[in-house]
């Protein structure tokens, strides 16, 4: 047969459908809500090669010197070409086709991806082959088939597997065709509360695509469940003013104003809310942990589009009664339902919103409606702004509270919120012109109001036993798993997550969130409390995690960066900062600026915090280590005592670590967004060149690799601290290269514990074969 159903599919079909189809088939095996499709399987793809009678000359066509660049060019457009040109049999044209037409009546708008099979590397996606066409019809079916089929002879697929010692015709693939769901109703579910872990669902609705739900662009309604009885506990009804929505011309997304008669209309009835939860129950029970679901309705169906597991929930707390949800003072029509922006109920609740991160928290009301307004948002401020963004987060930290406007339970001020542990409301409509700049309010995160006046905060009630959250029981594993962190607030919840200690601590958040730069600081404060700054944020964590090492990296922040604080004006002005006077440079250019982040180090030390390492930025070569060897030991720091080491950034970092061994580094941590654009001359964020960026470039690899069997010829340990350490692609190249630890942002250690454990479960599976 060329296609397989998904309904037909089951784990033990991996070499014919490949790990996408058989995961697909796997969820749709246990009863999950999976848009159709089916997958056109890897004999099939052997079937078209061998029927075309281009299969020998195709595998002559990349059996070439991958070292040689237009060699390499010249195999991959012969592959093309031969594929490309090869007309379908009859036979399995008609096949896909028929297939195709059973799929949305046959007038459906599908996604067509590859599949890598069994037969393939455990690395597959290195080598290319993750094309992915979407809103295709039947009219270009058959074309991105064979597209997908190219895309196993890439310039990066061939150099890949040539490296690795695999034969070509020893690789097949499968391509999945699945239907897209135009979705008239989307959203989010929570099978157990994110920030408690209490059983209670919570759904996130709007109208329209899923992507204004979860990009935060949207305000999306909000329901409270009880996970075992279904009883709806709370509604609350926002203000939906757009929605994504999927063009039936061009399949694009577009955005478009929400009709005024279901702006704040409730988006899902009770029969789908208990459709959504026996859904939620389902993907539960069959990943056994708490799931953070997208789910989207077309007709009345509700289907699952992803599922993941929720990283903020420390594991002693799910299942946990949650009896802090029923809000006494909504006041509607409904009982337990009330408008997001109706300002109903109690007499001083000025705002209502959604309870995004628990707690309550009184302070003066900063409304921000530009980033430079920021400056005035001072120690226990509660920020009013319509959306957060990366660039507030300084500011974030002196808050005591958040309120936003737009966005939901995954809205980036939600997130970060429950990261720094500090109450928050979102969704709250029209809090920025409702409240007043400087008015005093006070917030709960739980209930989601905002009233006005002082009132009770959680610091002043009665006391109770303090419950930590437990680290999870995590997978043992050789290589070690190790958590980013950005700001010391949230240290507690990062050690929560098992993580065998911090691969990075940035120092330099410590130094932006004081609003000015280190000189005007010094300037205003002195030395010793520049000092005492530095201290207190490397101590909070280097506590939290002891005796788990901390790596923290001294100071980093590029010049633009500099420019935006009190003291700015005196910063260089530079085309390309991140080329530019930041790092190391800095630190060697000013060494007495340097030596006070030294000195913080040495009173850390005596203070007996010796889990702590030094990690020095964008070094080049042996010469900048042995001057910051030589600043340390001027400082009092022993660098034969200390564990101390550098970032792997650059072409020459890489290239020249063996001279850095030798000057006495104890470890080498890539960091693989600078390391990426630096060797690529690629900037991320340019969108003209964007989409170059790629850290599993064959280069970016073979750079990793060479750095890795280097250091472990010196005895120099090695560990990645980018976020594309978090990718399941680098994290199996990393392990099966011999890397020393792996570091992830907080809500992705979990994930990497478990990918890290498969991997290492292979890679001893191989070796007993």
């Amino acid at each position: 047969m060329a296609v397989l159903w998904l309904d037909d599919i089951r784990a033990d079909d991996l070499e014919s459908v490949g790990g996408k189809g058989a995961s697909l088939g796997e969820l749709t095996g246990a009863g999950l809500p999976v848009p159709p499709g089916f997958v056109v399987t890897a004999e099939t793809y052997r079937e078209f090669i061998e029927a075309a009678g281009i299969d020998e000359e195709l595998f002559e066509a990349v059996d070439v010197d991958v070292d040689d660049s237009e060699a390499l060019a010249e195999a991959e457009a012969r592959a093309s070409e031969l594929i490309l040109g090869s007309e379908f049999p009859d036979e399995l044209r008609e096949e896909i086709l028929e297939a195709y037409s059973e799929v949305g009546d046959g007038d459906a708008f599908v996604a067509v991806r590859s599949s890598a099979t069994a037969e393939d590397l455990p690395d597959a996606s290195f080598a290319g082959q993750q094309e992915t066409f979407l809103n295709i019809t039947e009219e270009d079916l058959l074309e991105r088939v064979r597209e997908c089929w190219a895309s196993l002879f890439t310039q990066r697929a061939i150099y890949y597997r040539t490296q690795q010692g695999f034969a070509h015709d020893d690789v097949n693939i499968a391509v999945v065709v699945q239907q897209m769901v135009d979705a008239e109703k989307s959203g989010v579910m929570f099978t157990s509360h994110p920030s408690t872990g209490a059983a209670t669902m919570i759904i996130e609705a709007a109208w329209g695509l899923g992507e204004a739900v979860v990009s935060g662009s949207v305000s999306p309604d909000n329901y409270h469940l009880d996970r075992e009885s279904g009883e709806v506990e709370e509604v609350t009804v926002a203000d939906k003013k757009v929605k994504m929505i999927k063009d039936p011309e061009t399949g694009k997304t577009t955005e478009v104003d929400v009709q005024d008669d279901q702006r704040e209309a409730r988006v899902l009835s009770d029969d789908e809310l208990a459709a959504l939860r026996e859904l939620g129950t389902t993907v539960e029970d069959h990943y056994e942990t708490p799931q953070d679901v997208e789910w989207a309705i077309v007709d009345g169906d509700v289907y699952m589009l992803q599922s993941r597991p929720i990283t903020t929930i420390a594991e002693g707390d799910v299942g946990e009664a949650d009896e802090t949800r029923v809000d006494p003072d909504i006041g509607s029509d409904t009982p337990g339902e009330a408008s997001a922006t109706d300002g109903g109920g109690s007499d001083d609740v000025l705002v209502r919103g959604l309870g995004s991160s628990p707690g309550i928290a009184s302070g003066r009301a900063r409304i921000v409606k530009k980033l430079d307004q920021l400056d005035k948002v001072e120690e226990g401020d509660i920020i009013v702004t319509e959306m957060t963004t990366p660039d507030m987060v300084p500011a974030m930290r002196r808050a005591a509270a958040i309120v936003t406007d737009e966005g939901g339970m995954t809205s980036h001020a939600a997130i970060v919120s429950r990261e720094l542990g500090v109450p928050a409301v979102v969704g709250a409509g029209d809090a920025t012109t409702t409240l007043e700049d400087g008015q005093t309010i006070t917030l709960d995160g739980d209930k989601g109001t905002i009233r006005e006046g002082e009132t009770q905060t959680d610091e002043e009630r009665e006391p109770v036993e303090e419950v930590r959250p437990q680290a999870p029981v995590k997978p043992m594993t050789a290589t070690e798993v190790k958590v980013n962190v950005s700001i010391p607030e949230a240290a507690e919840r990062a050690a929560a997550t098992g993580a065998d200690g911090v691969g990075l601590l940035r120092m330099e958040h410590m130094i932006l969130s004081t609003n000015k730069t280190p000189e005007r600081y010094i300037e205003d404060h002195g030395e010793e409390a520049y000092i005492d700054e530095i201290i207190d944020g490397v101590q909070r964590v280097a506590e939290e995690f002891y005796p788990r090492p901390v790596r923290v990296r001294t100071l980093d922040a590029p010049t633009d960066e500099f420019r935006q604080l009190d003291g700015g004006e005196d910063e260089p002005e530079e085309h390309n900062p991140m080329l530019g006077y930041r790092g190391v440079r800095r630190s060697l250019d000013r060494p007495e600026l340097f030596k006070h982040e030294l000195e913080a180090f040495r009173r850390l030390f005596s203070m007996g915090y010796d889990n702590v390492e030094i990690m020095i930025p964008l070094v080049n070569d042996a010469e900048d280590v042995l001057q910051v060897r030589s600043l340390m030991e001027e400082a009092g720091v022993d660098p034969t005592k200390r564990r101390w080491g550098v970032m792997v950034e650059t072409p020459a970092a890489a290239l020249s670590v063996g001279e850095m061994a030798e000057a006495g580094i104890d470890f080498a941590s890539f960091g693989t967004n600078d390391l990426t654009q630096y060797t690529l001359a690629v900037d991320r964020n340019n969108e003209n060149v964007a989409d170059r960026f790629d850290e599993l470039h064959p280069a970016i690899l073979e750079l990793i690799s060479q750095t890795i069997e280097t250091c472990r010829e010196h005895d120099v340990a090695t560990s990645i601290c980018g976020q594309a350490g978090s990718k399941p692609q680098m994290v199996q190249h990393l392990v099966n290269t011999g890397i020393s630890s792996i570091s992830a942002n907080i809500d992705a250690v979990r994930d990497v514990q478990h990918e890290v454990k498969r991997t290492e479960q292979k890679l001893i599976l191989d070796s007993v074969r």
